[in-house]
């Protein structure tokens, strides 16, 4: 998949182009049914499936002391986007002056933009522009003065609810992966990028990789166990989210992960982390030598989960 990083890229494509619009954070079962959209038209038509969305996410911008905890960054949106099989995605970057863009201008942008804008999907409730007054009514009346067509799309549901990236936030915030995974339709994870820690795990027998999240919506704190995809494979493994309490009383939480069976160098890599069960809440341990012998305990039992 191609990253465009400007909508004057879309002059770059020689085909007509069917464009899926979105914030797109988690890339749920909603999102996907747009991109397909975009997908189907395409082969249809004899263009390109092109999806769009924006970083960051504009309500950091637009009302920052309401934006949501993220379930996705841009870099891990764009792994999950490829899987739906888009062969580009544009990144527009959102700031004040392109929030403050009348909508009629931004779509008319797009179109004078592409050499043949055949068709744009979005949802059916999606919004856009200047004071949110865009909408799926503007994009009809627009497309038929500049020759597009609008797939709005409707709202998916999943668990007897509409699937939204605000109640999959609130499932994982409150532990019920389960549900999370089933309104987005695929596993919850995690992309992180390895970093030093303090290598304590290291000397008690239990390396672990501590991981900068990309994200930021966690589930709650404690022991899970995981399954860890890198470099195109899967491994299994324990993590812990928390403060660390027994070695640190730490005011950031921090995901750290040890790899059953891995003697690599991780550092500076990314690991997308599945939370496959929940197996304790984090606690304070006597001393290391009573974490050890509880983490000994962890790891046998998500072998046990995991086989």
């Amino acid at each position: 998949m191609k990253i465009l990083h400007a909508i004057s890229d879309l002059a770059d494509l020689r085909q007509p182009v069917f464009l899926a619009i979105g914030v797109f954070d988690g890339v749920h079962q909603g999102h996907r049914a747009v991109m397909r959209a975009a997908l189907d038209g395409a082969a249809a038509g004899g263009g390109v499936a092109v999806a769009m969305t924006f970083d960051p996410h504009p309500a950091r911008i637009m009302r920052p002391e309401f934006a949501p905890k993220l379930l996705t960054s841009t870099a891990h949106k764009a792994r999950l986007i490829e899987k739906v099989g888009l062969p580009y995605l544009l990144v527009v970057h959102f700031d004040e002056g392109f929030s403050a863009q009348p909508p009629e201008e931004f779509v008319r942008e797009i179109a004078g933009a592409c050499g043949a804008l055949r068709q744009i999907c979005v949802g059916e409730d999606w919004v856009f522009g200047a004071k949110r007054a865009g909408n799926v009514a503007l994009l009809e009346k627009l497309g038929a003065e500049l020759g597009f067509t609008v797939n709005a799309v409707k709202s998916v549901k999943a668990a007897s609810q509409v699937v939204s990236s605000t109640r999959i936030r609130e499932a994982v915030a409150s532990g019920a992966l389960e549900l999370a995974n089933e309104l987005l339709g695929r596993a919850y994870t995690i992309l992180g990028t390895v970093e030093p820690g303090d290598q304590l795990g290291r000397t008690i027998g239990f390396p672990t990789a501590n991981l900068r999240a990309h994200a930021e919506q966690f589930p709650p704190n404690g022991v899970y166990a995981v399954r860890v995809a890198l470099d195109g494979e899967t491994r299994n493994g324990v993590a812990n989210i928390g403060y660390r309490p027994t070695v640190a009383e730490g005011v950031e939480r921090k995901l750290e992960v040890h790899l059953f069976d891995f003697a690599g160098d991780l550092y500076g890599r990314d690991l997308e982390v599945e939370f496959v069960k929940f197996l304790r809440p984090e606690q304070k341990f006597a001393g290391v030598e009573e974490l050890k012998a509880q983490i000994i305990r962890d790891a046998a039992l998500a072998r046990e989960v995991l086989a």
